[in-house]
């Protein structure tokens, strides 16, 4: 919370300062953007959807499966505990038992990898949304564009459906050439 706070503040100081320059510059352009709607709007997020119900479906049919085995044990231990022997009485509470304990492991287990892959893929659409947004920028000569922490952008600056329109990078411009000046940067700011 305190973290978006100062992020806010310095995203509104910076537009304060640019601003100022600008004004004695000239015209500045200040887009804002709404990653979200970028990352559900695009082609990827279906796919992503998709590949985790493919990847996660066999394992959810089975969490089924154990669940419906245990309710047939326990309907069965409700209707036939008072002429059950004892040893078989306290077996099929030992198999419920036990059945409970896998059933909620096995589950807690499918949770969590799903959560896992579900973090992956929308790092991965989030950081493409970026990307695009930025592509869209330099392309379009913005001077400034915020995402997050935004508490008002009036629709004149909201780029969000360009930034859509315009689509990700073609597959063959996604990859970086040698000579970007991108590594190099980073290499640079390594240094300091």
């Amino acid at each position: 919370m305190l973290r978006s706070k100062v992020w806010l503040i310095a995203a509104l100081a910076a537009a304060g300062v640019a601003s100022g320059a600008a004004n004695a510059q000239g015209n500045l352009k200040i887009g804002v953007v709404n990653l979200n709607r970028i990352v559900e709007g695009s082609p990827g997020f279906q796919a992503a959807q998709k590949k985790l119900e493919e990847e996660f479906g066999p394992r959810q049919r089975d969490l089924q499966a154990m669940q419906q085995r245990l309710r047939d044990q326990q309907e069965r231990f409700q209707r036939d505990a008072p002429v059950m022997g004892e040893d078989e009485r306290l077996s099929l509470e030992r198999q419920i038992r036990d059945g409970q304990r896998e059933l909620q492991r096995t589950n807690n287990e499918v949770v969590e990898d799903l959560n896992l892959r579900q973090q992956e893929e929308m790092g991965k659409l989030q950081r493409d949304a970026i990307e695009m947004a930025q592509r869209y920028a330099r392309d379009q000569k913005y001077d400034l564009v915020l995402a997050d922490g935004v508490l008002f952008g009036s629709s004149a600056v909201d780029i969000t459906d360009a930034v859509l329109k315009a689509g990700p990078a073609p597959a063959a411009s996604s990859a970086p050439a040698p000579s970007t000046p991108a590594p190099s940067s980073g290499n640079r700011d390594r240094a300091r």
